[in-house]
């Protein structure tokens, strides 16, 4: 998903023009030597996806050939993860991937310190195919890729961690877990949710597998499929060092299926992805150990949606996409301690769309939430009707104001509630909980807490995306 927004009509779309026509130019005079002694670069669009950097995609031509090549920029924006890898590293682990068998796009040209784009940036082949999950996993042309991707991916998992490292530099060996914990005090965002799983994730931590070449991203989005299956692999910014077990964790978190019920990317089940990975050349890996990478991935997402939203909030990237995926950390919480505890039975109270409360303020209607409901429609319409990255932004947007919507009408007795549950538990707010959870000092009441912090997660999801928990 992308960063930045975008602006349409008068000035700013004048503007806008004026900024992809200078990036055009800069993009000719960097390509003439890889490509050839003149070229043309035609076509420019900004695509929606990739939330840690802009991409863009666009065709070069010779001006006396007509042959034409189609390609893809990738240029780094403010904001982007603390834990992306530079544009110079990733080029090397796109060749060194290349060398091991993994499918991937073929480096054309790197601007690494970002002289040339205005920051860095790397271009690519454009490979022909699909990365939108939501097509690949329901839409009847993929039907036989789907079929196939379990296979596929565990080779090209396999591939993937026989990379030689050796001859790669820049790569981290982090401790993931005592990382996850640091991020969440840097971001001063207290999550009980978030403490609870790290609790149980360093309690239950298995053996590692040793250490080699991890993707640190591989899931449904950043994969080309075709009508045969998988053709490339996408966007290495979070590769590091690290136990290979991590990646195939973190293709079966549930956000990347996407509404299947098939826990592995939504193609597969656990145990068909460690029987093709193994199968492959893969290390020994067992299915819990793969759950529980799962259950970290899943706590690493919602880690990644605090720091994108705080990439809004602290201006260094002001975007509603960004604003919007911190609404959707709920989804994470919700997620990793239904993992850990299994089902739950609370029910939170949801929002009733027709019901309108006038109050007793001076104001005439349409109510506030009235205003957000006609605000709402008009996105729609927008979304409906512009297609690319505004159309795309403008459903980000329409979902927003549903989302505020709702908060109006249900976050006062939400409110009380959450209260009263911090005050059983004998603490004054989230972040005197978190602190306790993480010290050890409710451990005896643990169920308590557990019971007390899920109910809150779904009055958090009753708001931003209501009846999360009833889905696959």
């Amino acid at each position: 998903m992308d960063g930045g927004s975008a602006t349409v009509g008068g000035v700013g779309a004048s503007t806008s023009r004026e900024g992809e026509r200078r990036l055009a130019d800069r993009l000719a005079e960097m390509l003439r030597a890889p490509t050839g002694p003149d070229v043309i670069v035609e076509d420019l669009v900004r695509l929606s996806g990739g939330a840690s950097r802009e991409t863009w995609a666009f065709t070069v031509r010779s001006r006396n050939a007509e042959v034409t090549r189609s390609l893809v920029l990738q240029r780094e924006r403010a904001g982007g993860s603390a834990t992306s890898r530079q544009m110079g590293v990733q080029a090397e682990l796109l060749r060194a991937a290349a060398d091991a068998g993994v499918p991937v796009p073929g480096l054309v040209a790197i601007d690494a310190d970002g002289s040339m784009l205005g920051a860095p940036a790397m271009v690519m082949e454009r490979v022909e195919g699909e990365t939108i999950a939501r097509r690949i996993l329901r839409d009847d042309a993929y039907g036989t890729a789907r079929g196939q991707l379990t296979g596929q991916v565990g080779a090209a998992l396999a591939a993937l961690h026989r990379t030689d490292v050796s001859r790669l530099d820049g790569l981290d060996e982090v401790d993931q877990l005592a990382q996850m914990g640091e991020l969440l005090d840097l971001l001063g965002a207290p999550h009980p949710a978030f403490e609870i799983g790290l609790r149980h994730l360093r309690a239950t931590r298995p053996p590692t597998r040793g250490s080699g070449l991890v993707h640190g991203d591989f899931r449904m989005g950043n994969l080309v499929v075709c009508h045969d299956g998988l053709r490339a692999v996408l966007d290495w910014e979070l590769a590091h060092i690290g136990d290979p077990a991590e990646d195939l964790g973190w293709f079966c978190v549930r956000a990347w299926r996407f509404g299947s019920p098939l826990s592995a990317g939504g193609v597969g089940s656990v145990e068909e992805l460690v029987d093709a990975y193994v199968r492959a050349g893969g290390v020994a890996v067992s299915v819990e150990e793969v759950r529980w990478w799962e259950a970290f991935g899943t706590l690493r997402w919602g880690v990644i949606c605090i720091m994108q939203a705080a990439a809004h909030l602290t201006g260094m990237s002001r975007s509603v996409e960004l604003a919007a995926i911190g609404r959707r950390v709920a989804e994470n919480e919700e997620d990793l301690l239904e993992i850990l505890a299994g089902p739950s039975g609370y029910e939170p109270r949801t929002a009733d769309a027709e019901s309108v409360d006038v109050g007793h303020l001076p104001q005439d209607r349409p109510t506030a939430a009235e205003l957000l409901d006609a605000v709402g429609e008009y996105l729609v319409e927008v979304r409906d009707g512009v297609d690319g990255r505004v159309g795309f932004h403008a459903r980000v947007a329409a979902n927003v104001v549903a989302i505020v919507r709702r908060e109006i009408e249900l976050g006062p007795a939400q409110d009380v509630a959450h209260r009263s549950r911090l005050a059983s538990l004998g603490v004054a707010d989230d972040a005197e909980l978190a602190a306790s959870i993480r010290s050890g000092a409710v451990d005896d009441r643990m169920d308590e807490v557990v019971a007390a912090v899920r109910a809150s997660v779904r009055d958090k999801l009753a708001v931003s995306n209501p009846g999360y928990w009833l889905r696959p």
